[in-house]
């Protein structure tokens, strides 16, 4: 099965509808991953057949959990993800793609021209540095920092009623254990990626 067909497959069992235009545009960023990794290592990932699971499926099985939202920002943005495929997903929503490397904004700014993704904004700069004008309706990081440090440093880009979420691997329960117990609240949720035999996990955390 060739990439468009796998990745038509994936988006099925993700129940997520995406039309033609958007899965080339989802395909172009993976060609543009791998293009780019040769030269500046943007990721473990090296095989752009594995980058379909590891890094898109991976990204977009959070889409059910960011409806509504209206902006979003992706700490430690990296690549852009999962910020980028979930602009693309979503187009009318903004996406905000913050890095401190500026070898790695070079990259999603070349993104943002070249898959025309007039909804993405990257910026260069740390977590903690950030002024954004407004705040976030989701602010989002992907293997970005220890959980209890990415609430710490990413709670104040919160947008009232906003939420944070973060994306874990199989040793989520020991970084939960650190969150702090006043005015956190947390919900874990399991998420089932397409071709990927890991563990994977959705941590929503509100804070008061």
């Amino acid at each position: 099965m060739n990439l468009a067909s796998r990745l038509a497959a994936g988006l099925a069992l993700l129940n997520v509808n995406l039309d033609d235009a958007a899965q080339t545009q989802l395909l172009h960023y993976l060609a543009l991953i791998e293009k780019w990794n040769r030269v500046h290592n943007l990721t473990a990932v090296r095989n752009i057949s594995d980058m379909l699971s590891h890094h898109l499926f991976d990204s977009l099985a959070v889409l059910p959990h960011i409806d509504g939202a209206a902006t979003l920002l992706d700490v430690g943005s990296g690549a852009g993800l999962p910020g980028i495929p979930l602009a693309i997903a979503k187009p009318g929503m903004k996406v905000s793609l913050l890095d401190s490397s500026q070898k790695r904004v070079a990259f999603l700014t070349q993104c943002k021209a070249e898959l025309r993704l007039d909804n993405v904004t990257p910026v260069h700069g740390r977590v903690e540095d950030f002024r954004p004008a407004h705040g976030f309706d989701v602010v989002i990081s992907r293997a970005f920092a220890d959980l209890s440090e990415f609430v710490a440093s990413g709670r104040q880009h919160i947008a009232a009623g906003g939420r944070l979420l973060a994306m874990k691997g199989r040793n989520v329960g020991d970084e939960i254990k650190k969150l702090p117990e006043a005015g956190v609240k947390y919900k874990l949720t399991q998420l089932t990626i397409p071709e990927l035999n890991a563990e994977r996990y959705l941590v929503e955390v509100s804070v008061s």
